[in-house]
């Protein structure tokens, strides 16, 4: 597959995956989504691959989903479909990062912000600059928080604090990420990646059996009973495209955006 809106660099047994869409701010188009999932299932076809970092371009991870790409907005105007048929994109690309052999880190600068969240939670380690923060303004626009992210929050902060990042939308800055257990460390500005490959040397150094072993163990163990949970996730948000509060919510949105 050729990729237009992902940057892929790869060494030796280390890649690092850019977002890099043709708008700022690296928002999630049909087609990022599309080629996030397939980057992440080919590094299952290669065992040297051993340690992948996922960051963003021009000093901002990720601006959450593109409501103004014609194929995202199928999501709520297309025929259902074309709403199933895109709704699953999301969920399907954070589970093959989630599920991918090697290990994978995610470098996050500036901001990142809903379906951002969503991948950076299914990522194994997080690092963080300082004046980082994360974001889920969902409710916000009417929607439920899905692309199976919920329970990946539950598991890393807890059902408090994934309540009041989901309900009160409110910017998580980089240090409070740390506090939570969101970032595994915040280091200053424009040195993520730095950090990320030093975290990614070390690991590399370490033999590579047992430690693909322990990932998908861990993984697996802790992600067992999340499918049960969010069977219907992608129906969930369908539905929450027809209500008022979403009409008036992603009204509100585009206003502002233009």
């Amino acid at each position: 597959m050729k990729y237009r809106e992902l940057i892929i660099e790869r060494g030796e047994s280390l890649v690092t995956v850019t977002l890099n869409g043709p708008k700022s701010l690296n928002t999630l188009s049909v087609r990022m989504l599309r080629e996030l999932r397939e980057v992440a299932l080919s590094f299952q076809d290669d065992p040297s691959i051993r340690v992948v970092i996922l960051t963003g371009a021009s000093g901002v991870f990720c601006a959450g989903l593109d409501l103004k790409d014609p194929e995202v907005q199928k999501m709520v105007r297309g025929t259902m479909d074309e709403r199933r048929e895109r709704v699953i994109l999301g969920p399907r690309a954070c589970r093959a990062w989630e599920e991918t052999e090697p290990v994978t880190i995610a470098a996050v600068e500036g901001f990142c912000v809903g379906g951002g969240v969503s991948l950076v939670i299914s990522c194994d380690f997080r690092i963080m600059g300082q004046s980082a923060f994360m974001r889920i303004p969902e409710i916000e626009l009417g929607l439920n928080y899905s692309w199976g992210s919920i329970p990946r929050l539950l598991h890393l902060i807890g059902p408090a604090k994934t309540k009041q990042m989901i309900l009160l939308g409110e910017q998580v800055p980089a240090k409070k990420c740390l506090t939570w257990g969101l970032a595994e460390e915040v280091v200053s500005d424009g040195s993520t990646m730095e950090t990320a490959i030093a975290l990614g040397e070390k690991i590399l150094k370490k033999p590579p059996i047992p430690v693909s072993m322990t990932k998908q163990a861990i993984t697996t163990i802790t992600a067992a009973l999340d499918r049960a949970g969010i069977y219907m996730d992608a129906d969930q948000f369908l539905l929450t495209t027809y209500s008022e509060d979403h009409e008036k919510g992603l009204a509100a949105f585009l206003d502002k955006k233009t």
